[in-house]
């Protein structure tokens, strides 16, 4: 999902203002430069904590929380908030600013969640891939039971479609969110093949690697989130804070979209994630956490399909539709049939959004990987700039 016309407006307001600011002090005081760069921060807490806030926001609405849309949205406050984050600490600043601590070691922390990052991206794209696996599963049944007249073959074949498609969701842990049927291909920056063999399914790419056996999604998150301290003295009000508050952001989205999204290996995952609680930017992004760290422990408890907001409607329908077909005898009785039809038309709702939505998710998702990428590479840049620069002359 392209960025909102509102966080467009924000963020090219912000940076503008960094740069006429950083223009402004390159003939001032220390203490005018100082001042600037307090204000800069504190600007760039306020949009974090605006961003957070109207995700939290809605989840009082419970159709919309954790949804596709849900997902989507925070993906595009994600991108914000990188390219904020860079204009806080790059734009127009002296390389050695950058290299001097404490950011000599806060920013190597940075780059190596960002490599720990591509992984967990790598992993939430395949379990897209297998959510349309689901999809099509879900499809198979709409067009048995989307009839006038329901008869014996037609509820065999969705009970057929239904079994299947429960058991996906139940095991799609054990099979690191990769069903039977879902495509694999290499890399982010490659095609994958079209499966000739289903017809049915839309064309898609897949767009990740294929992930080792042995890779768990909660142990990356913890891995991610184990050195994660807040700035203390004089630390908290200089460069360190806005690496410390875009390595939390960094994580929290990523804990989010495993939370969600079909993922290898998630046991335990709420459990490895902890908040800072102390700090007003960290508000909403901390009360989020806590909503999704209740849901997840009451979903992890039955070991089923993650808090994707259609995922869970989905696997409700579809229980309720088996036990229709496993107790049907032909002819149904009227007001059971209007029961199969009101549960259809909310599949096929479903459905829909899925069809809509997880290409532009993935999309996203291979966005985030992108720009991360990207980010480390011009954060290296500047860290060997500034080493060439302290190299004595011979």
């Amino acid at each position: 999902m392209p960025a909102t016309t509102e966080n467009n407006h924000n963020q090219g307001s912000f940076l503008g203002r960094i740069s006429i600011r950083r223009n402004q002090v390159m003939s001032m005081s220390m203490d005018g430069s100082h001042d600037t760069e307090c204000e800069e921060m504190e600007l760039f807490q306020r949009h974090v904590a605006e961003r957070f806030a109207e995700l939290l926001s809605c989840t009082d609405e419970p159709e919309a929380f954790m949804s596709i849309g849900w997902l989507r949205k925070l993906l595009d406050e994600f991108l914000c908030c990188e390219a904020e984050f860079k204009a806080v600490l790059l734009m127009g600043r002296d390389p050695f600013q950058i290299a001097k601590p404490p950011l000599d070691k806060l920013l190597p922390e940075l780059l190596d969640r960002i490599i720990k990052s591509l992984d967990v991206c790598n992993a939430v794209s395949l379990g897209i891939d297998s959510l349309r696996n689901i999809q099509r599963l879900a499809e198979i049944v709409l067009s048995a039971l989307d009839q006038t007249l329901i008869g014996d073959g037609q509820v065999r074949r969705a009970k057929k479609a239904l079994s299947a498609l429960l058991s996906a969701m139940l095991h799609e842990d054990k099979d690191g969110g990769i069903t039977k049927g879902t495509e694999r291909s290499r890399s982010f920056g490659r095609r994958g093949n079209k499966d000739k063999d289903r017809s049915a399914a839309a064309p898609f790419r897949s767009l990740s690697w294929t992930m080792p056996k042995n890779w768990s999604a909660a142990k990356q998150i913890h891995a991610m989130s184990s050195n994660l301290a807040a700035p203390r003295g004089n630390e908290s009000s200089g460069l360190a804070l806005p690496v410390f508050i875009m390595n939390t952001v960094l994580v929290f989205v990523l804990w989010t979209l495993v939370a969600a999204l079909p993922c290898q290996e998630r046991n335990g995952l709420g459990t490895h994630f902890q908040m800072p609680r102390n700090l007003s930017w960290a508000q909403p992004i901390t009360a989020l956490q806590e909503r999704i760290s209740e849901e997840w422990k009451k979903k992890e408890k039955k070991g089923t399909v993650g808090l994707l907001e259609e995922m869970q409607k989905m696997e409700k329908i579809a229980q309720w539709l088996l036990d229709f077909a496993d107790s049907f005898q032909f002819p149904a009785e009227a007001d059971k049939l209007e029961e199969v039809k009101a549960q259809v038309e909310e599949l096929a709702d479903i459905c829909r959004k899925m069809e809509e939505g997880l290409e532009p998710l993935q999309l996203q998702i291979r966005e985030v990987f992108h720009r991360v990428v990207r980010t480390r590479t011009e954060f290296l840049h500047v860290l060997d700039q500034a080493a060439k620069l302290n190299i004595p002359a011979s």
